[in-house]
C-alpha cells in the first residue's frame, strides 16, 4: 500500500512556473514507477509524465514536453512535477499516481492514486 499526497497547485498566469510536489508513504515506494496525470474539467484524466522506479527513465506525453521535468528523490520519497511556461489549457487537477515495475503511462498501470492538486491557469 503507497498513500500519494500531492501539494503545490494554486492560481497561476500564464508563463509562470510552477513546482508540484507528491509525498509518498508506505512501504518500498522507491520499488514504484511514478507518474503525473491532468484533469482538466469534462476531461479524462490523461497521461503528462511518467519516471521509473530508479528515477534513470523519464517519458512524456507529446503535449507537455519540453515544458514538464519529472524527477523524483527515493531518499526523501517524492515524486515532482515541474512545470514551466504555464498555458491556460495547463488548468486542471492534477494528480500523482504510482505503479509498479512498468512506466506509468496510461490509467490502466496505475496502482495508486493521489487526492489531486488544482491548478489554475489564468491568461
Amino acid at each position: 500500500q503507497v498513500q500519494l499526497v500531492e501539494s503545490g497547485g494554486g492560481l497561476l498566469q500564464a508563463g509562470d512556473s510552477l513546482k508540484l510536489s507528491c509525498a509518498a508513504s508506505g512501504r518500498a515506494f522507491s520499488d514504484h514507477a511514478a507518474g503525473w496525470f491532468r484533469q482538466a474539467p469534462g476531461k479524462e484524466r490523461e497521461f503528462l509524465a511518467t519516471i521509473s522506479w530508479s528515477g534513470s527513465s523519464t517519458y512524456y506525453a507529446s503535449s507537455v514536453k519540453g515544458r514538464f521535468t519529472i524527477s523524483r528523490d527515493n531518499a526523501k520519497n517524492m515524486v515532482f512535477l515541474q512545470i514551466d511556461s504555464l498555458k491556460p489549457e495547463d488548468t486542471g487537477v492534477y494528480y500523482c499516481a504510482a505503479g509498479g515495475r512498468i512506466l506509468v503511462t496510461d490509467r490502466t498501470n496505475v496502482k495508486y492514486w493521489g487526492q489531486g492538486t488544482q491548478v489554475t491557469v489564468s491568461s
